[in-house]
C-alpha cells in the first residue's frame, strides 16, 4: 500500500469511526466501517481483500475506541436510534419479554418511554449487563434466552 493510500485510508477511518457516544458504539461502528473501507483498499492495492478487511477493522475499532465524542462526533449510530421503525421491533420484543419476567415496562407498543427505560435498566442491573437503558436486538435475545431458561 502506498503512503498516500494508507494516509487516505487512516484519515477516512478516523472520520467515519466517530459514530456513537459510547465507547462500545464507537468501536463497533469503527470496526465495521473500517472493515468495509479495508476491503476496498485491499481490492485496489497489493493487499488481499481479507488483509484489507482485517487491517481496516482493527484500525477502525481502535480509532473508535480511542477517540471520544469531544474529538469527533457524527451522532449515534443507526442501531441506537429510538426513532426508526426497525428499532420499534426491538423495543416491542424487549417490552414483551420484560413484561413476562415481571419488570413492568408499561404498554407493549414499540415506543421506549420512561417505564420501559426503567425496566430495561433494572433488568440489565439484575443480570450483570451494561446498564445503559437501551432496547436492542442483543438485549431482546438475552431476554429470550432468560425466558427459555426459566421455562426449562
Amino acid at each position: 500500500m502506498t503512503r498516500s493510500a494508507l494516509a487516505l485510508f487512516l484519515g477516512a477511518t478516523l472520520l467515519v469511526s466517530a459514530c456513537g457516544s459510547s465507547t462500545g458504539d464507537r468501536a463497533g461502528s469503527g470496526a465495521g466501517i473500517g472493515a468495509a473501507a479495508g476491503a476496498v483498499v485491499g481490492a485496489v492495492t497489493g493487499l488481499s481483500i481479507l488483509e484489507g478487511v482485517l487491517i481496516g477493522a482493527a484500525a477502525g475499532g481502535l480509532t473508535g475506541a480511542l477517540t471520544d465524542e469531544d474529538i469527533i462526533n457524527l451522532g449515534d449510530p443507526i442501531w441506537a436510534s429510538n426513532d426508526r421503525p426497525a428499532n420499534d421491533s426491538a423495543v416491542a420484543r424487549v417490552q414483551a419479554g420484560l413484561d413476562q419476567l415481571g419488570y413492568s415496562p408499561g404498554p407493549i407498543d414499540g415506543q421506549q418511554g420512561e417505564k420501559t427505560t426503567a425496566a430495561i435498566r433494572a433488568y440489565q442491573r439484575d443480570n450483570g449487563l451494561l446498564v445503559d437503558g437501551r432496547a436492542s436486538m442483543e438485549l431482546a435475545s438475552h431476554i429470550d434466552r432468560k425466558l427459555q431458561t426459566a421455562q426449562n
